[in-house]
């Protein structure tokens, strides 16, 4: 326990010392922080200078992405209070994917009422997930229905636009009658980052009717409008989409990074004749390694969802998945996206 307890002091200290940077090496520490812990770091954290409290939350918001097994709630539950809005906007990012219902009023609160514009947004983003759990029945009926009140509420006020924007991406989710009235009128707004939102908003309302419109935009000259459309017709797995998808990856150099990434996986996604050709071509001419991966890793995905077909690197995928699954056959498998 003493070991422990100097363990983390050399947490606290280091937080204190302006003169270095945070140890990476330290920041597991925060993982499942156990309530000891963070009271010291309560006690301290007022002292820590506001760039390298923001810092060190950004550096937890990478080392979440890259470790699915860590655990920041508890630290960054404490960390929405801090006074920098860079610090808050992070520790809402950091819980996103909790599902704990007892967010959603500080939630809803900060989306109203926090002082920052970028914060608000982060707020109305977050509330997505309780639409989602709302929709499956996984949260009580009242919690859900105070969300989408406040979610409509938000996106028809006077706030700002990323705001109100936010809001309606994350209304996409929801089941309510007026939700897709909403949407057509954003998309309808001519204004990009409006389209935008309304087309990504469509990828998560698991309705057809939007096909013509996401398909129409895999072509638009706005990138922002453009990357929303490609994801869409992934999310709502529209298969007229494959032939536009394959075309946009005949000239990747006509595309934005974004685009062409988004492109590459979506058509993952849907499928269809000629794909994994066309993700073997851009494999082989790839010459830079990140991008490489990125590309082995969607035609992994491709055999995934779409069946096994024989080439060398399929093989490869093939042999990586039955290893992965053998590994994985006494213990129950947790599918997510």
């Amino acid at each position: 326990m003493n070991s422990q307890k100097t363990s983390f002091t050399l947490v606290t200290t280091a937080l204190m010392d302006q003169s270095r940077p945070f140890p990476p090496k330290l920041l597991h520490r925060f993982s499942d922080i156990d309530t000891d812990d963070l009271a010291e770091v309560k006690i301290i954290w007022p002292q820590v200078d506001p760039n390298r409290r923001a810092s060190l939350l950004e550096d937890l918001e990478e080392l979440a992405e890259a470790d699915t097994l860590v655990c920041l709630d508890d630290f960054s539950r404490f960390a929405l209070t801090d006074a920098d809005p860079r610090a808050r906007a992070t520790a809402i990012r950091l819980l996103w994917e909790s599902q704990d219902k007892n967010l959603v009023p500080i939630l809803i609160n900060m989306m109203q009422n926090d002082s920052d514009e970028i914060v608000r947004a982060a707020a109305s983003r977050a509330l997505g997930l309780f639409i989602y759990l709302g929709e499956i029945d996984e949260i009580p009926e009242k919690i859900f229905k105070n969300v989408e009140e406040s979610l409509l509420k938000k996106v028809n006020s006077s706030d700002a636009s990323l705001v109100r924007r936010r809001a309606l991406e994350s209304l996409g989710y929801s089941g309510r009658e007026e939700i897709p009235a909403i949407i057509k009128t954003a998309y309808d707004s001519k204004d990009s980052e409006w389209v935008a939102s309304a087309l990504f908003a469509m990828s998560r309302s698991a309705d057809s009717r939007w096909e013509k419109a996401i398909v129409s935009d895999l072509t638009s000259p706005e990138p922002i409008i453009q990357f929303e459309a490609v994801r869409a017709a992934a999310h709502l797995d529209i298969h007229s989409a494959y032939e536009p998808l394959l075309k946009l990856l005949e000239d990747k150099n006509i595309l934005s990074e974004d685009v062409y990434r988004a492109t590459i996986w979506s058509i993952s996604q849907i499928g269809g004749e000629g794909v994994q050709k066309r993700l073997d071509e851009l494999y082989d001419e790839s010459d830079d390694e990140e991008e490489a991966e990125f590309i082995e890793s969607a035609i992994e995905n491709l055999v995934l969802a779409t069946g096994f077909s024989f080439n060398m690197l399929d093989f490869d995928a093939i042999e990586k998945f039955n290893q992965d699954d053998s590994e994985d056959q006494d213990s129950p498998d947790e599918i997510g996206e």
